[in-house]
């Protein structure tokens, strides 16, 4: 499938803006499932100086410095994206989970680099709740993808989609306890819940191509960044994972960056200097299958 992205976002302050520095990542990665055909970022105002480079896990990464007063900052990232449907063998997702640990693999070349995956990050830590939740599909020599999935069909099941009943600082005991949250927190509990079992889980940032209802026509901007979580397999590659929408990614999944959590991988963040009191934020993604 082909993918037309356009994300857009757009700050507004009461006051002079008079310098700003800022992170993006916007640039969709190149994957064997994946190709980038078109890519670019405007930025309004023109950035006195803008950079490019990859961080520790392959994500590119587009640094910017503003020097001009404004009061609105417009970031738009447009991407063309082919996504293939990721298929993997089905005899490695058929492994005891317990083998499927980067710590029980040093057999496997990218074991090592797995293992970070599988540890504690700032804010997904592995509380006791979140071991025990999972621990209910991780059985003793279930198959690593039934056992997977099953704690994916659970979350999507046991917490309500809804906006507002977290923040951006909640942690997994408060989704756990709240029972309810967005994209982001389903993801990172998941990664709570699996990474306690030593299983090697990656947080994933990108978009999805919704479809609107039946009878009802596409509203632009109406699409959002998505979360996900991927799951290692040793020496097949990693299974995606979306708990919000109960599936595992497809070809309408466009993959832009991963890392521990979400912090590693915010589509902006960045450092401003101004006397504003007050300011906004709008976001608006449209992706479009061509």
């Amino acid at each position: 499938m082909r993918l037309d992205v356009t994300h857009r976002t757009t700050y507004t302050y009461d006051d002079d803006v008079t310098g700003s520095y800022g992170i993006a990542y916007l640039t969709p990665r190149d994957l064997p499932w994946q190709r980038v055909v078109a890519h670019e970022v405007d930025v309004h105002p023109e950035p006195l100086d803008r950079s490019t480079d990859v961080d520790h896990y392959g994500n590119t990464a587009m640094y910017f410095q503003l020097d001009t007063p404004h009061r609105t900052l417009d970031v738009v990232a447009h991407s063309v994206v082919e996504v293939d449907e990721p298929v993997l063998d089905p005899v490695a997702l058929g492994v005891p989970w317990e083998q499927a640990r980067p710590s029980a693999r040093p057999d496997v070349p990218d074991a090592w680099s797995a293992l970070d995956l599988a540890l504690a990050s700032p804010s997904v830590d592995q509380p006791e709740a979140a071991h025990a939740y999972a621990a209910e599909s991780l059985t003793p020599g279930r198959p690593l993808g039934e056992a997977v999935l099953e704690v994916m069909h659970r979350v999507h099941a046991d917490f309500a989609y809804e906006q507002g009943a977290t923040t951006v600082t909640s942690t997994i005991a408060d989704v756990l306890e709240a029972r309810a949250g967005v994209c982001q927190d389903f993801a990172q509990l998941t990664l709570s819940c699996l990474r306690s079992h030593g299983l090697a889980v990656r947080y994933v940032s990108g978009y999805l191509a919704t479809e609107p209802p039946p009878g009802k026509e596409r509203v632009v901007g109406a699409d959002a960044t998505h979360a996900w979580a991927a799951v290692w397999v040793p020496g097949a590659g990693w299974l995606a994972l979306d708990p919000t929408n109960d599936q595992p990614a497809n070809e309408r999944y466009v993959t832009v960056a991963w890392g521990r959590e979400y912090s590693d991988v915010p589509p902006l963040k960045g450092v401003i200097f101004t006397e504003a009191k007050t300011s906004t934020l709008a976001v608006a993604v449209d992706v479009v299958p061509v």
